[in-house]
């Protein structure tokens, strides 16, 4: 505080009219600054400028609510020291704190006819002159909420013209509450542009070409190719393989690698929902169509319009739904549920089954015509167990993932990649990915062998035929990677679980392989 300060000069006792003059002056430069705003703290400082020069109103402050630490933090002064500016940006005032504090509190102006009668006025940044007067006002939300204050000095000594500056005082708070809540909806808009934008890099990422070539396998290499190919041109897609052969990531591949990768990628289970909910999921409703149809409602593919449409286990819906989707199919256009007007989407089908649909449209359970409208570009994912030679690699790659999640390192050992080999793997990739997080789960150290495989109820005594054209390759026992327990296993898996084989091919004797699998606790196969 600095109660020693006087009155350098008395300005002309102001009248009425006069001041309504000057207000109505500065109210209509504030309202072109507002109209013209960009930058918020621009915005402010102007305001403050028009209030000094044309209100006659000194010294003005803008403070906004900091809801970290309940309080307002000075925002903008306006003040001849460059000095004064730099340092208000770190003044705060707490709830309740100082005459700043208490608008913050109760949401109430306080006019002071003399700011040396008040012994809570804080003047931390020593501007004001104590024998004028004070006025601040709050800064309220759409919602009535105090989200700052406004507060300035008159230029002369109080009268009766006081109370006329606290309402011109209040209008120009009122005037930035509309401001503040535009910026914050700009920058709000902004953060969610560049959250977008950020999301999309990363989906690109994800699902960029060179992540998702896990595999060396002719038949997955087959898959990479024509999916890059295909990812260039609108056609249609159809994606074949069992459950849990990644055929949803293939359709995301797609996507995100073609000209449509800026616009939406919309997905649908078909076979997740009964046919009088799918009908309208797929084409939406107008408000009134049917009974809880209380607004109107945009269908998928109205979501997906300039995308993607991927429609996941295409061959589950029923031949009645079947034609309804060929006209959309064929046109490009549907209208809603309970709708007449007719709306046409462009934009593109990527459709994935685990039917055999030939076979489907034998039986007369899938429309032939429908049929060969999804059929412009197949696609087949092979089943794990017919790329056996992939598991090493895609192994890896899991549990990769999983050690991100998990947030440590987790390592795979030979032992633990040779039981993987040997399974058959109904459940595909799907399977596998579940099988390594449950292996995970049960390591301690985050080592992941054969034992902790074994944990997750894999099944590791039956050791099941392996196809002619995908050999299991043999295991280098000279590795000095392995230790004493993977290296015996190894030797009997080559050995087919033969000790004395086995023995041989470790240069010891059937009683010293022995002994190691005793002490070693090796579960020994029943073949």
């Amino acid at each position: 505080m600095n109660p020693t300060k006087t009155i350098s000069s008395t300005p002309r006792p102001t009248t009425r009219t006069e001041l309504f003059e000057k207000e109505m002056q500065a109210l209509s430069q504030i309202s072109q600054i507002i109209c013209h705003s960009q930058k918020i703290e621009q915005t402010f400082a102007e305001v403050l400028a028009v209030l000094h020069e044309s209100a006659g109103m000194h010294h003005g402050l803008i403070s906004i609510s900091d809801p970290e630490y309940s309080a307002v933090q000075v925002t903008a002064i306006h003040s001849d020291s460059p000095e004064i500016s730099r340092l208000s940006s770190n003044v705060r005032y707490r709830s309740g704190e100082g005459i700043i504090g208490r608008i913050l509190s109760h949401g109430n102006p306080i006019v002071l006819g003399r700011i040396s009668s008040e012994p809570n006025f804080l003047d931390r940044l020593a501007v004001y002159d104590f024998e004028l007067p004070f006025v601040g006002v709050p800064i309220e939300n759409i919602e009535g909420e105090t989200i700052g204050v406004l507060a300035a000095q008159p230029e002369s000594p109080a009268d009766d013209l006081l109370s006329e500056r606290s309402r011109f005082m209040e209008t120009v708070a009122h005037l930035l509450s509309q401001t503040v809540r535009l910026m914050i909806n700009v920058e709000r808009g902004e953060e969610l542009a560049s959250e977008r934008d950020e999301l999309r890099r990363e989906a690109r990422a994800q699902f960029g070409f060179e992540n998702m070539v896990i595999g060396h396998t002719s038949s997955m290499r087959q898959v990479f190719d024509q999916t890059r190919r295909v990812a260039k041109w609108d056609s249609t897609v159809l994606v074949l393989g069992e459950s849990g052969t990644g055929k949803e990531l293939i359709a995301s591949a797609i996507h995100y690698n073609s000209p449509r990768a800026k616009q939406p990628f919309i997905r649908l289970n078909c076979a997740a929902l009964p046919e009088t909910l799918l009908e309208s999921e797929l084409f939406g409703h107008e408000k009134g169509a049917f009974t809880g149809a209380v607004k109107q409602r945009k269908g998928r593919f109205e979501q997906a319009d300039g995308g993607t449409l991927f429609l996941d286990e295409i061959g589950e819906i029923s031949p009645m739904f079947q034609a309804k989707l060929l006209r959309i199919l064929q046109e490009g256009e549907f209208e809603r549920v309970g709708g007449t007007r007719t709306i046409k989407v462009d934009l593109r089908i990527v459709a994935a089954t685990n039917r055999n649909l030939e076979q489907e449209v034998e039986k007369n359970k899938f429309r032939e015509d429908l049929y060969y409208r999804l059929n412009v570009m197949t696609i087949r994912i092979p089943p794990l167990r017919e790329r056996r030679a992939d598991i090493p690699e895609l192994a890896e790659f899991l549990l990769d993932k999983l050690s991100r999640r998990q947030e440590r390192k987790l390592t795979l050992t030979s032992s633990a990649i040779r039981v993987l080999m040997n399974q058959s793997w109904p459940g595909n990739v799907r399977e596998l990915e579940n099988c390594l997080e449950r292996a995970s789960i049960m390591s301690e150290d985050g080592t992941v062998d054969s034992d902790a495989i074994s944990l997750t109820g894999l099944n590791t005594d039956i050791r099941p035929a392996i196809n002619d054209y995908q050999e299991v390759p043999s295991i280098d026992l000279s590795d000095d990677s392995m230790d004493e327990r993977e290296r015996v296993i190894a030797a009997l898996e080559q050995a087919g679980w033969v000790q004395a084989k086995a023995a041989r091919l470790l240069g010891m004797t059937p009683r010293q392989i022995a002994y190691r699998i005793q002490t070693l606790n090796i579960n020994v196969r029943k073949i």
